[in-house]
């Protein structure tokens, strides 16, 4: 679902996009909202207890790059492309 539908969606014209220090953080902020939400969080095997994943987590499990990863990678192919 993040790759197929949320990740297209949110980097629609990135490419022409000036990223900021403070706009990059933005997006890592809610594309980190946005994993929680949908992951939620997990049941430890071995305590039972329920714990928050940290981002990386999140990353392994939908496995892909973080969005400002694939965000650079559509510039390079863009500037390659002219």
């Amino acid at each position: 679902m993040y790759r197929t539908i949320i990740l297209p969606d949110v980097l629609c014209g990135c490419e022409t996009w000036s990223l900021t220090v403070r706009k990059e953080l933005r997006l890592r902020v809610f594309v980190n909202r946005l994993l929680k939400k949908i992951f939620g969080p997990k049941r430890s095997m071995v305590t039972g207890d329920w714990r928050r994943l940290q981002n990386e987590e999140f990353y392994d499990l939908c496995s892909s790059l973080s969005m400002i990863q694939v965000m650079e990678q559509k510039k390079k192919l863009s500037r390659q492309s002219m």
